[in-house]
């Protein structure tokens, strides 16, 4: 079930709405249980360069492809709870002064009405009761996506935001890690504005050899 806050004259309180399954539209938990049970856990991964540790949910194929992807490109929300979960369970709160998430390009910000990697990072914070705030901004240039991996090695540019001083220990969250050349540039800029330690945290993982 959703939970949607509802104010106004003579009404506040929180409305439970039903959900549905992302994958497969099963009415139920999202994802459903079959779904869940589908999902594959990736082996360790190592960090990118810059990067102190990366933790990653599921491998992007399959049902865990799906998930992300429904969220990516049809704002198919119901997931991030279940992701967000996943993923704050994957790390320790303590070891972390703030979360962060890579911005996807303002065209697609434009296009699809929200960044799927803010909306993760602030449901990941939320629950690790940290704060969350946007550390890097996204200089104009192609997305990722649809790059060969020679294009994706050469990574986005990004650059740290307004927020001063960057605080020392960083965990940055992000929908998918394919080559790592988005977080090994996330680490650079945050690492140029003051953090001395950048983690990572993604809800899914590539597998090896794909693009």
């Amino acid at each position: 079930m959703a939970t949607l806050t509802v104010t106004g004259r003579g009404h506040h309180g929180r409305v439970l709405l039903p959900t549905v399954c992302p994958v497969c539209a099963a009415a139920g938990p999202a994802p459903c249980t079959p779904c869940r049970g589908a999902v594959r856990r990736p082996p360790p991964t190592p960090a990118p360069p810059g990067v102190d540790s990366l933790a990653a949910l599921m491998v992007y194929a399959g049902v865990g492809r799906e998930i992300v992807a429904r969220l990516k490109y049809r704002n198919a929300r119901s997931a991030v709870a279940w992701l967000a979960d996943g993923m704050a369970a994957l790390v320790d709160a303590a070891s972390f002064d703030v979360v962060t998430w890579v911005p996807t390009t303002a065209s697609r910000r434009r296009q699809r009405g929200f960044d799927q990697g803010r909306l993760l990072a602030t449901a990941v914070g939320r629950r690790l009761h940290l704060p969350c705030r946007g550390l890097l901004r996204r200089r104009p240039g192609p997305p990722q996506t649809g790059r060969s991996r020679a294009e994706r090695l050469s990574g986005p540019l990004l650059a740290p935001s307004r927020w001063s001083p960057t605080p020392p220990r960083v965990l940055v969250v992000d929908d998918v890690v394919t080559t790592g050349a988005t977080l090994a540039a996330a680490a650079g800029a945050l690492r140029s504005a003051g953090a001395q330690e950048v983690h990572a945290l993604v809800a899914g993982r590539r597998p090896m050899g794909r693009r």
